[in-house]
């Protein structure tokens, strides 16, 4: 019955998906070519106004407040619907072109004419997808925490989805974070559990093709830095002397550690590398994922001026591995949140190794 209920899930949201996007693949058609780079980019990039799709000539979008601040003008505070209403320009600022370095962005033209980036901290359609799924994990979190609150620790184990909750709670804190900490745990796993929940809760809703889901979060390099830059700073600022001294000092052959400081140099590099590999793991996965799944649907509308033979073969092909490739999302969602967690673990704990003394028997 479970599966049954999960496959039905899965259906829905390919439905949906292909729904909300099937408008601005037809406005495409109807226009004489599909515009797939336009498409896939438009899906997976950020933006100015959250767009949820197009009906006819109708656009239907939300638009996000544009906060800026110009070094000739000072702060300015818009819709970004201001834009489209005055011809693209507003207060003097507009989205750069394609041809542009500042591509996508709010910007200016300064006293030689060219294009200069104020300093924008507008909310964009990545930042309020953001603010909506913490706010759903913060929901998730106290519904949990309120009914263990409420009842007494002799109390029955929960169902349903408390009791789901407190099983996939355990399996990340038993499997993952006490395995690789061991005994010193308990002072990391708020943070690996945060960790972990944020990201596959950020994963799931970027598989939702309709508002509030669809935005690609982990998707975005920047997201996934802060999360590398945390686990770092983690890792290093918790480190104890036998750890940094491994870095500078290892226990190899003195010659490889002076004159000419090989090891301690490898070593300092690594100490970069690995939240870096954390950092374009998930941002690479999570983005090839969902520009996978676009592309694929995009076939259908390509091949349309190929034939009804042609066309009908790539419909069917595109369909069954639009499915494959919804499920086989879920199932990454699942795997990066599960790996970034175990890695930043796993770094964390290496960098919590004691020295311990060989006593001698007599």
């Amino acid at each position: 019955m479970k599966k049954r209920k999960i496959n039905k899930i899965l259906v829905v949201i390919f439905l949906l998906f292909n729904i909300s996007t099937l408008p601005a693949f037809a406005q495409s058609e109807k226009e004489g070519h599909v515009d797939v780079k336009g498409i896939v980019f438009g899906h997976i990039g950020d933006a100015y106004e959250w767009h949820i799709t197009t009906w006819g000539d109708t656009k239907i979008s939300i638009p996000l407040p544009v906060i800026v601040y110009s070094q000739f003008s000072g702060w300015h505070t818009f819709l970004s619907t201001r834009l489209e209403e005055n011809n693209g320009t507003y207060e003097g600022f507009y989205i750069a072109p394609p041809d542009s370095k500042y591509e996508g962005k709010i910007v200016e033209l300064g006293a030689n004419g060219k294009e200069l980036k104020p300093f924008d901290i507008s909310i964009t359609k990545v930042t309020l997808g953001l603010f909506i799924n913490c706010i759903l994990l913060i929901c998730i979190v106290l519904g949990v925490a309120r009914w263990y609150n409420h009842k007494p620790q002799s109390a029955a184990a929960p169902g349903g989805f408390v009791g789901f909750m407190e099983m996939f709670i355990m399996m990340v804190n038993d499997d993952i974070i006490k395995s690789c900490l061991g005994p010193k745990y308990k002072k990391f796993a708020p943070y690996l559990l945060t960790a972990f929940f944020f990201i596959f809760i950020n994963n799931l809703m970027g598989l939702i093709p309709i508002f509030p889901g669809g935005v690609n979060i982990t998707g975005n390099i920047a997201i996934t830095f802060v999360l590398a830059l945390i686990t770092f700073l983690l890792v290093n600022l918790s480190g104890t002397r036998t750890y940094w001294k491994e870095i500078f000092w290892p226990d190899v052959p003195w010659w490889l550690n002076a004159p000419i400081p090989m090891m301690p140099f490898i070593e300092i590099i690594g100490i970069f590398t690995k939240p870096f590999a954390l950092m374009i793991r998930l941002f690479a996965n999570m983005l090839a994922g969902h520009m996978a799944i676009v592309v694929l649907t995009c076939l259908i509308f390509i091949s349309a001026s190929m034939g009804p033979t042609i066309n009908g073969t790539l419909t069917v092909a595109s369909v069954l591995f639009n499915i494959f490739m919804n499920i086989l999302e879920v199932l990454i969602a699942f795997i990066q949140a599960y790996v970034f967690t175990m890695l930043s673990a796993l770094f964390i704990g290496l960098s919590q190794v004691e020295h311990k003394v060989k006593e001698n028997k007599a």
